[in-house]
């Protein structure tokens, strides 16, 4: 199974993957995470440092592919986890999107794919031109990272399109919505009912969250030592199993970008009032 997972930039997607990855983990299965960002640090959780990149290993070598060995680009992370980060081209020149499609075509070559359970690619921010869309082209279901705000459920939107788009040409499914670090959902569900698409989980504002990225390690290391953590970890075990149990998923049918700002920002602007009860409707009701 490959998932890709997509998301607002900063909005915790990395954190996020690296639970999930554990997760599945913890259900006995193989899982590798390839990092799909210039800036390498997808999966800094996992092993507790920026490990080295395709490209750095590729450069090192020549761009001779034949002289790459699995453990020269593979690292093993937290819970067994392995762990890929593609790298990127330098800032401002070249594409990320060709060096995720070269990622992938290296670990083809070293039959990487076919030795694990689960294939999780992190993808950079809400970029969704061609090339960093690149990781749908593989990937069995995508799941989209958002909070309760209009920014990142704007990109949601957009990465919705994409999945619509790429699942014209091969049996890619929208698992669903990850909410994260948000403790109301008002929003995300006024965006799905415009745009009708699973939620999987709405993570509130934890704290420990946030420390972790900080730390270096997933929500089930630091539990580890701090028992009272393991209620977060139940978050990520929910995402995994709901996974695992292979959903329908959804195409998207995303809403146009103009109708999208006026249904979210009309539901602030324009809150509706609650009602106020006529006393002779109530009157009517007590002798009843």
């Amino acid at each position: 199974m490959k998932l890709a997972v997509y998301g607002k930039g900063g909005i915790g997607k990395s954190t996020t993957s690296c639970n999930i990855s554990v997760a599945l983990a913890k259900r006995g299965k193989k899982v590798l995470q390839i990092g799909c960002d210039p800036k390498h640090d997808s999966t800094f959780t996992l092993t507790g440092f920026l490990i080295p990149t395709i490209i750095d290993t590729l450069q090192s070598k020549d761009y001779h592919y034949e002289d790459v060995w699995p453990e020269d680009v593979i690292y093993k992370g937290y819970g067994g986890v392995d762990c890929v980060e593609a790298g990127g081209p330098p800032a401002g020149a070249g594409c990320g999107g060709y060096v995720v499609g070269e990622t992938v075509k290296l670990l083809k070559e070293l039959n990487a794919f076919d030795e694990y359970d689960v294939i999780l690619f992190d993808v950079l921010g809400d970029v969704v031109c061609g090339g960093f869309a690149a990781p749908l082209n593989y990937a069995d279901y995508c799941m989209i990272v958002t909070d309760n705000g209009f920014d990142a459920l704007f990109a949601a939107n957009r990465i919705a399109a994409s999945v619509r788009e790429k699942a014209r040409t091969h049996p890619l499914r929208l698992a669903g919505l990850i909410g994260n670090r948000t403790s109301k959902r008002d929003l995300i569900e006024k965006y799905i009912e415009a745009v009708p698409m699973p939620v999987l989980e709405v993570l509130p504002l934890i704290e420990d969250i946030r420390v972790s990225r900080v730390k270096g390690k997933t929500l089930f290391e630091m539990a580890e030592s701090d028992p009272s953590l393991n209620y977060v970890c139940e978050y990520y075990l929910n995402i995994a199993d709901q996974i695992l149990a292979r959903p329908e998923g959804v195409v998207p049918n995303d809403t146009p970008d103009r109708e999208l700002f006026s249904l979210l920002s009309d539901f602030y602007l324009n809150p509706r009032k609650p009602q106020v009860p006529n006393p002779e409707e109530e009157l009517d009701l007590m002798i009843v």
